[in-house]
């Protein structure tokens, strides 16, 4: 049935997706559940192209999380820092296309800056830290704390500077622990301006689907290093949230 919803938008290339990289963006999040979907595409189809990977519409992700042992990232999200950064590769897996990049958020605006890396082991290389060091990362003391698996969907406007992704299938791992938001969409709105006047802003208002940020950076710690380890009282009404969508 997805499949069905996915080809009736027409379709741009990677390539042509280049006028929309918004690698300096005002993001806003919204969780749903995988069957509202259908209810979605359907309003806006024609007003977006999907992008084709090769003809593959909903690629796989990976992405390796570093963090420091004290989970400083993880923390400075919980404490609702207005600046703070993420560190991650992030593997388009189809095509095998690795980036290390570095996230950064500052009063709600979003800078991701990324260099492409021939690493499959995941592992910080000197060319690496130093990409890191003149990003401002003190990368000596960060490991892997996370790897995300996932498929996205990803939509572009025809009438505006916007990007829009689903992320569905959502995988956590750490070490051998495991969890899965298998039934949530993350749905991310990127553009260089926040407006609400879009055709996917519209569309979620008119499906009653309210803006909520979340982090799966931030669940992901929580599913995987336990309640017990983590400090996550601020993220408690999330996680309930996110647990009962997943159980519709």
């Amino acid at each position: 049935m997805l499949k069905q919803d996915l080809h009736s938008f027409d379709t741009i290339t990677l390539p042509e997706m280049e006028r929309v990289k918004l690698m300096d963006r005002i993001e806003s999040k919204f969780v749903l559940s995988s069957k509202q979907l259908p209810n979605v595409f359907d309003k806006i189809k024609d007003d977006y192209k999907i992008v084709s990977f090769n003809g593959n519409l909903e690629p796989s992700y990976k992405t390796v999380y570093y963090d420091n042992d004290s989970l400083f990232f993880y923390h400075e999200h919980h404490r609702k820092r207005k600046d703070r950064y993420k560190v991650r590769f992030r593997n388009y897996v189809e095509s095998n296309m690795t980036f290390l990049e570095v996230k950064h958020k500052k009063n709600g605006r979003v800078d991701k800056n990324r260099i492409r890396v021939d690493n499959e082991d995941f592992e910080l290389n000197d060319e690496e830290l130093l990409f890191l060091k003149n990003a401002n990362i003190q990368a000596s003391d960060l490991n892997v704390k996370l790897t995300n698996f996932y498929n996205r969907i990803t939509l572009v406007s025809n009438h505006s500077v916007e990007r829009v992704t689903f992320d569905l299938n959502i995988k956590f791992q750490y070490q051998k622990v495991g969890a899965t938001l298998d039934r949530i969409v993350i749905l991310e709105l990127k553009q260089p301006e926040l407006s609400r006047e879009t055709s996917i802003y519209k569309a979620l208002k008119d499906l009653q689907i309210k803006r909520y940020n979340v982090s799966k950076y931030c669940i992901g710690i929580i599913k995987t290093h336990g309640i017990e380890n983590v400090k996550y009282n601020r993220f408690k009404k999330k996680l309930n949230r996110l647990n009962k969508i997943n159980a519709l």
